[in-house]
């Protein structure tokens, strides 16, 4: 990776965070053991890493509770939980025009079954008004669900504002924080959030493979678990346990996975989620500085600093967009993510569907001297 910059934090962030691989590694080689099934010392030195690691999501989250807070294998996984655990035939959700797959797919699944939903549309910069969100309110919706920010050009959406209208209108609020944990301050309490999607390897600079939930105590009471099976407690019973966080986590929990988040967490703690997202900004401004001003180049959403996060989506307006990603790393070795991003809904919302976009995505360890070269390198390209 020396010769490398990589630019596709959205996708995955890299390098993690320092002391993941080193907590994981000696996990498994010093002492791999189980929890909630072990009665022994070192799987009880195990569950209180597990529960630390909860209590550092519940107040990044600010969630009333560490017992809210639930592991799953990632976001897609959280997200088919709330949706297939909560919605039935003649339900109605609404979500936003700049949703992932993540969210489209179950619901067009859903849909087969008499599930219906509505878009609220949002402006060619990925900007969504709340009255876009209520109007769309029936007497049979249950959920809304909306990106907090977009995988494709970065925009945030007004969370505060969709959590007070599904707080007046008693629908649950689901929010996918994907592109924004570890970068913005989520409050789960203050957004009036029901349920809060989290990945760990993105913004939260941890593993692949570990993700989770947070859930308030309402939605919980509804919820139907989507997978079942052992947990470890309640072993009397063919039932699950109805009990946070046991009655969604079934089976043997991905403990490698969660020993590396905790240090990822731990090392965020210790940075702060204000200051990566500091210097997360400076550096998209400086992109954007440089970029806006290279013809032939249009940028994809917002052009301007507020409500978004350090994703960057452009169009090459007379060259094909998956040439240029490939010549990019091809010449100048920076890795970028090219297409319409698992987001083909977001695309339509900005305009540029089908052709997609050339997308890139900073984190707090890239620098300046990175995007001089990209911005050469596209210069050079384009022949400008």
């Amino acid at each position: 990776m020396e010769d490398k910059i990589y630019f596709d934090n959205g996708s995955t962030s890299w390098p993690k965070a320092p002391g993941v691989a080193e907590a994981m590694t000696e996990f498994l080689t010093k002492g791999a053991f189980n929890i909630n099934r072990g009665n022994y010392e070192g799987a009880y030195e195990v569950e209180s890493v597990v529960l630390d690691t909860r209590e550092k999501l519940a107040r990044l989250f600010h969630a009333p509770d560490s017992k809210c807070v639930v592991f799953s294998p990632g976001i897609t996984y959280s997200i088919n939980f709330f949706l297939k655990g909560l919605l039935k035939p003649g339900d109605h959700v609404i979500v936003t025009g700049i949703e992932h797959n993540a969210v489209m797919r179950p619901l067009r699944q859903l849909e087969q079954i008499g599930v219906a939903y509505d878009v609220a549309q949002t402006d060619t910069e990925g900007m969504l008004s709340p009255d876009n969100v209520e109007m769309l309110i029936k007497a049979n919706t249950k959920a809304i669900v909306a990106s907090h920010a977009s995988n494709v050009c970065g925009t945030v959406a007004p969370i505060r504002e969709i959590g007070g209208i599904c707080n007046r209108h008693h629908v649950f609020f689901a929010v996918d924080s994907a592109q924004s944990a570890g970068t913005l301050d989520v409050d789960m309490q203050e957004c009036q959030i029901d349920f809060l999607a989290f990945t760990g390897h993105k913004g939260l600079l941890g593993p692949q493979g570990i993700g989770g939930f947070l859930i308030s105590e309402s939605l919980c009471r509804v919820l139907e678990p989507t997978i079942a099976g052992g947990t470890g407690s309640r072993s009397d019973s063919f039932d699950m346990p109805q009990s946070l966080p046991d009655k969604y986590e079934s089976g043997t929990m991905n403990l490698p996975g969660i020993i590396g988040l905790h240090a990822a967490l731990s090392y965020i703690e210790e940075v702060t989620v204000e200051e990566i997202h500091r210097k997360k900004m400076e550096l998209t401004a400086y992109f954007l500085e440089q970029v806006r001003e290279i013809p032939g180049v249009r940028i994809a959403g917002k052009q301007s600093l507020d409500n978004r996060v350090a994703v960057v989506s452009l169009d090459f307006v007379n060259a094909d967009n998956a040439v240029m990603a490939f010549e990019l790393e091809a010449n100048y070795g920076i890795m970028t993510r090219v297409g319409l991003h698992c987001a083909p809904l977001a695309h339509k919302s900005l305009g540029t569907y089908p052709q997609g976009t050339v997308r890139f995505a900073f984190s707090a360890s890239n620098t300046k001297a990175e995007i001089d070269i990209c911005i050469a390198g596209i210069r050079e390209l384009l022949l400008v």
